[in-house]
């Protein structure tokens, strides 16, 4: 929560408004006193990468009484307090709002007891109110992500990886218990990006008979040589006749029935603890900014307001109607509590099935499983078309390091040969000009009349027709990894800059957001042209928070932002600068950012659209199968699947030529560039904020399944 807090208190100071801190929660509210601080620009420096929140949190019988909520009434009139950034889950945020109802009585009381004077009823008559919700188990409907969940996800696959290991050594059976009291997500997101091979939640009891299927099924995977089982139950688990289906239990269950040495492990509050993840940290950051913008926007006729995220685009959501339908859910079942907008969840748990229906071998990439169970013959390539013309077909991925158009006619003939009805091709910006590529050589090679498939994975981020790609999360986190250890190696030493270079090719994606999540003073990037005079400007800057403020200072730059301004160049000129203020150093982050265990996020990502391609295939091959054979020669069956705002979409390869740069590799427009001032503002930058793209008040929808099968990831 510490990125949301940093952000409100840094976005209200900068359209001049005074920002208090009400440390330990309602209580702190209740009791007043050094409990409400005015807080400065400086409060909330270096805790973006610390977990947790530093303004406390306690929960607090007081407040839910009417005598609780007039001495908070009282505490907050004191200092002129009528606008409240709530962060908390249902329960806080349903405190607010009854906090909001009952506010002008309250003041009325307050003055008639001779507490406070007439005129402050008349001055502070309204009470706006503006909730962000905080909660690992992502239990909140209008939103696909709550703050710390991704943190969570992230605690929950490093201890599963760690499980793996020792569990294939010794060949064990692993029952981890994850949080999720009313809701499963962790559990099952978590089952998803390990492989796990059963989950138990509480949307989704199982069927009767459930312990011999699963008995049955570890079984099969060990007679695979499997050498190791991971079960994933969430602590709110239950079965069909609403019973708890506990660690203990199942563990008990394959002990008896199959006699596999199993253990269980409880990773209880380690979930809620350690180094918030990149996205967290952006999530938080754009959801505090979004929270004062809210507020300021405020009339007394608007509702209190939820700041939700729906794809990567901010909402606002009545918060009662939220509240409500978290509520209604709990009480009632599954279904209902997925179609009030978690439709994510519905996609998780339908993606989950399909690959747990059915396994000829776990140790197969994921995009290859789902392809066999839908009944294909699956094919894969390596060292991509290159290797594709010379006709290395074999069972691993596909790696793409040439585009295919001086191979064409050996490609074709492998495709004859091998008999392949439908290609995949899984890259950058590289493999997105290889299918357009194949695309306009179908006129001559008819081999090519086939359905074909682009899903866009780079770090860089850089592909047209989507907002993200598989991989850059994982890169985005080993960068803000980095350097959230290179500035604490200066917590030591007086002033530092640290000049951070981060790859991206052309593509300013992974500086400017690395840039934001780690709290960086400066982001240089391709997209956004900067000459002598802004790095001018920028050291002079840093020079002035170094003699006021600051310690340490962090300064990205993008590998191709200026073929002058080089990396090497932006040190000296800083290093020259700063002299007597602050020293210089500069690191070159290189091919880590490519390395290390993917993300939770990438790992469930890739893990859906795989799925959510093959299924494209599949359907694609059905329309065009005729007289034996198949014939694809329309310009929507050369796709690439993409996040488009709040949506997967297949966009047919043709018609993204007008959004990409072929120079520079990368789309024309790119949704991230929205968030630099952001970035500067919390830098305490003068800048303008552009609020057009800000969140509009909509309602919570009840979605249908089929908008499920199309909708946000």
């Amino acid at each position: 929560m510490n990125a949301a807090v940093r952000a409100v208190v840094r976005m209200g100071i900068y359209v001049e408004a005074k920002v208090y801190f009400i440390y330990e929660g309602y209580q702190g509210m209740v009791d007043g006193g050094d409990n409400i601080v005015e807080v400065s620009w400086e409060s909330v420096s270096s805790i973006l990468q610390v977990g947790g929140t530093v303004i406390g949190s306690a929960r607090c019988k007081e407040f839910r009484t009417r005598e609780g909520r007039l001495k908070a009434a009282f505490n907050l009139i004191q200092r002129g307090i009528t606008n409240l950034c709530v962060i908390g889950g249902d329960g806080s945020l349903t405190g607010a709002n009854l906090f909001r109802e009952e506010w002008s009585g309250l003041l009325e009381e307050l003055a008639q007891s001779g507490k406070i004077e007439e005129e402050a009823v008349k001055k502070y008559v309204y009470l706006n109110i503006v909730g962000m919700v905080g909660s690992i188990d992502n239990d909140f409907c209008g939103t696909d992500m709550t703050i710390g969940t991704d943190s969570a996800l992230h605690r929950i696959i490093e201890v599963v990886d760690a499980i793996m290991t020792t569990a294939q050594s010794h060949q064990r059976t692993f029952v981890l218990e994850v949080m999720g009291r009313h809701c499963g997500y962790l559990a099952l997101v978590s089952a998803l990006a390990c492989g796990a091979d059963w989950v138990f939640i509480p949307e989704y009891p199982p069927e009767e008979g459930w312990e011999d299927q699963m008995c049955v099924k570890l079984s099969e995977n060990r007679a695979r040589k499997k050498r190791l089982n991971i079960i994933i139950v969430a602590e709110g688990a239950i079965d069909s006749h609403n019973k708890p289906i506990t660690s203990e239990k199942v563990k008990d269950l394959v002990v008896q029935q199959l006699g596999f040495d199993t253990r269980v492990t409880i990773l209880g509050h380690v979930q809620r603890g350690g180094t918030p993840s990149a996205f967290d940290r952006i999530l938080a950051s754009r959801m505090g900014v979004e929270a004062v913008l809210a507020l300021l926007e405020a009339t007394p006729d608007t509702p209190a307001c939820v700041v939700s995220l729906s794809g990567n685009q901010a909402v606002r959501l009545p918060l009662m109607e939220c509240v409500q339908m978290v509520s209604s859910g709990r009480r009632a079942s599954l279904h209902l509590f997925i179609n009030y907008n978690k439709v994510s969840f519905e996609n998780n748990l339908n993606t989950y099935k399909l690959l747990s229906h059915r396994k000829p071998d776990t140790e197969l990439p994921k995009v290859i499983r789902v392809g066999i169970t839908e009944g294909h013959n699956m094919f894969a390539v390596i060292d991509g078309f290159e290797g594709f013309a010379n006709g290395q077909v074999n069972t691993k991925l596909l790696h793409l390091n040439t585009l295919p158009a001086k191979y064409l006619e050996k490609i074709a003939d492998q495709m004859r040969t091998n008999n392949i009805n439908a290609l995949m091709v899984i890259g950058g910006f590289e493999a997105y000009e290889s299918c357009l590529q194949l695309a306009e050589a179908r006129a001559r090679f008819e081999e090519f009349c086939i359905p074909i498939c682009v899903l866009p994975a780079t770090i860089s981020n850089n592909v047209p027709g989507t907002d993200l790609s598989i991989g850059a999360d994982t890169a985005l986190n080993a960068i803000v990894e980095t350097c959230d250890r290179i500035k604490q190696s200066a917590s030591g030493t007086k002033r530092r800059v640290f000049i951070i270079e981060t790859m991206g090719g052309y593509c300013g994606y992974l500086a400017n957001m690395g840039g934001l999540a780690a709290g960086a003073d400066a982001a240089y990037i391709f997209e956004e042209k900067f000459d002598i005079r802004e790095l001018q400007a920028n050291v002079e800057h840093l020079t002035e928070k170094m003699k006021t403020s600051i310690q340490r200072g962090l300064v990205l730059r993008n590998e191709n932002s200026n073929e002058n301004y080089t990396t090497d160049f932006i040190y000296q000129l800083y290093s020259e600068e700063g002299k007597g203020v602050f020293d210089c150093r500069k690191n070159v982050l290189g091919h880590m950012q490519q390395g290390g265990a993917p993300s939770p996020f990438d790992r469930n990502f890739g893990t859906k659209v795989s799925a959510k391609a093959v299924q494209w295939i599949s359907k694609k091959l059905r329309e065009t199968y005729r007289r034996g054979k198949v014939f694809a020669n329309t310009e929507d069956s050369v796709c690439l699947l993409g996040m488009r705002r709040r949506n997967l979409i297949f966009q047919p390869v043709v018609e993204l030529k007008d959004q990409a740069d072929f120079v520079h590799r990368i789309p024309k427009e790119q949704w991230w560039l929205k968030l630099r001032p952001l970035m500067k503002i919390l830098a305490k930058y003068k800048t303008s904020y552009d609020v057009s793209d800000s969140g509009q008040l909509e309602h919570v929808a009840r979605h249908s399944p089929k908008e499920a099968e199309t909708g946000a990831i």
